[in-house]
């Protein structure tokens, strides 16, 4: 019987925390392995993502964030903490579906737990969000000169959606296995996710009838929560933290219940 206690999920976490870590090394390293730059793309790659973007938006659509306008580096720091958040959503959803498929050796192993693999999904994405990140701070710095104090509150902005994306995980690896379409139907979505984000404008901009579903949406609330507080110096918005808080645990908790009791058919179909 498999447990879908989310304390007794933990501990088993934590009790096979060396596979864990020995997983996710094997995932970041496999990814730029054979690669004549190595781990230089885990830096690279939203870099040059970043100016694809910029250019696009900012000289052929001429597009500024505020109505005063304001430097192309601003507005580079601007979409690149946008992409930063919205990256580790695409990367680990993207890769959910197929996670169980990919590693269908370890379905039959009974002493294997294949509960890890979401997260070693996530903090493998995690890993990425946290170069990147650290690149925006050291950006942020040469532009401002300093860092605005309210950067302490990143991690409590991205805790429940980092929740959040896990379930999300948990579940699409479930799917993925029953449901093999689900991989090309989540491309879409996310694809249609980094344009409904707010990630090339403000939330600001949006409609009034339709700022509700931004703020409902959580890689939009985070993007402009994430951005607010390490770019402008803003405090989060609490009232909103503390509904996705909640919502955040519950919903791993129903990631967990689901991905535990559908797991005892991904033998028999694979």
């Amino acid at each position: 019987m498999y447990s879908v206690n989310p304390i007794q999920l933990m501990r088993d976490y934590w009790h096979n925390r060396s596979l864990i870590k020995q997983l996710v090394a094997r995932e970041i390293h496999g990814r730029y392995q054979g690669t004549h730059l190595g781990f230089l793309w885990v830096a690279l790659e939203p870099l040059l993502m970043l100016a694809v973007y910029t250019f696009v938006f900012r000289v052929i659509f001429s597009r500024h964030w505020h109505p005063e306008g304001e430097s192309t580096l601003e507005f580079s720091i601007i979409l690149f903490s946008g992409l930063l958040v919205f990256n580790f959503f695409r990367e680990t959803i993207n890769n959910a579906p197929r996670l169980v498929l990919r590693n269908a050796n370890y379905v039959k192993k009974v002493v294997f737990p294949l509960e890890v693999l979401p997260l070693v999904s996530v903090l493998s994405s995690f890993y990425h969000l946290c170069i990147s990140f650290i690149i925006l701070t050291i950006v942020c710095l040469i532009n401002n000169g300093l860092l605005h104090v309210e950067i302490l509150y990143i991690p409590f902005i991205l805790l429940p959606y980092i929740l959040i994306t896990y379930s999300a995980s948990l579940f699409l690896a479930s799917v993925g296995v029953y449901l093999r379409d689900i991989a090309q139907i989540i491309g879409m979505i996310v694809m249609a996710t980094l344009f409904l984000s707010a990630i090339f404008y403000p939330i600001e901009s949006v409609p009034e009838q339709y700022k509700i579903w931004f703020y409902l949406n959580p890689v939009a609330f985070t993007v402009d929560q994430f951005r607010g507080a390490i770019i402008w110096g803003r405090t989060p918005q609490w009232q909103w933290m503390l509904l996705y808080y909640p919502v955040g645990i519950i919903i791993s908790w129903l990631g967990i219940f689901w991905f535990q009791k559908t797991r005892k058919g991904f033998a028999d179909v694979l």
